[in-house]
């Protein structure tokens, strides 16, 4: 009896050792992650750790090292096959869409030669591309659209890439998306259109841009 007793015994306490030692695994991972510690996570990735397990806050590791602008872990991260790169966070935003938003043009090109989905219903990628202010936001927003992402994606609210661009992107977007065929008229749930977007902030140059292509949309009168 005592015999099974000690085996009891011993095999809790290996069960506790495993689940503290996995516990430090966990938090050496997503401290590493976020100080773009790749030596780290590859050491951890060797040893058998799960890249898609996601963070206390439901945050995928490749997500999370794009929105930390971790690139080193995020380029390490990207290239392991076994990473989902459709994996989202809380708030429904996968690597692209990071990608897209924080002005990562390198990873934007890596995702999508991982053929990371451009369409998807509500945000998308092509949103958060209109929204960057980085140098690259017009690399990236013309790379999508030569990926077919759907110009007039509208999010659950029904705004567009443009709306986003006139409100918070460069006019150069602004510029691109309406010269390959965005919708200038379409309006969101609120009843805003890509000017309202655009007025909310001031921007008389995006607001003239606009108006100009609404104008150039109008059927011309005939004698």
């Amino acid at each position: 009896m005592k015999k099974f007793l000690y085996l009891f015994v011993f095999i809790i306490i290996g069960l506790g050792s495993q689940s503290a030692s996995a516990q430090r695994s966990y938090e050496q991972f997503f401290t590493a992650v976020v100080r773009d510690d790749v030596g780290t996570v590859r050491r951890l990735h060797e040893r058998g750790f799960d890249l898609n397990s996601p963070d206390p806050d439901l945050t995928p590791p490749l997500v999370l090292a794009l929105q930390r602008d971790a690139l080193a872990v995020a380029r390490y991260l990207v290239l392991q096959p076994e990473v989902d790169v459709e994996a989202v966070n809380a708030a429904g935003e996968n690597a692209l869409m990071m990608a897209a938003l924080r002005n990562h043009l390198p990873l934007v090109e890596q995702l999508l030669a991982r053929r990371a989905q451009v369409n998807r219903p509500g945000w998308a990628p092509l949103h958060y591309a209109a929204t960057n202010k980085g140098e690259h936001a017009l690399t990236i927003t013309r790379l999508l659209l030569e990926h077919h992402a759907y110009i007039d994606a509208e999010s659950p609210n029904g705004t567009t890439p443009l709306m986003m661009a006139a409100r918070y992107g460069r006019e150069e977007v602004v510029r691109l998306l309406l010269e390959e065929g965005a919708d200038p008229t379409l309006r969101n749930r609120l009843g805003l259109d890509a000017i309202d977007f655009a007025r909310q902030v001031s921007r008389q140059t995006v607001i003239d841009m606009i108006a100009a292509a609404i104008r150039a949309r109008q059927p011309r009168g005939q004698w």
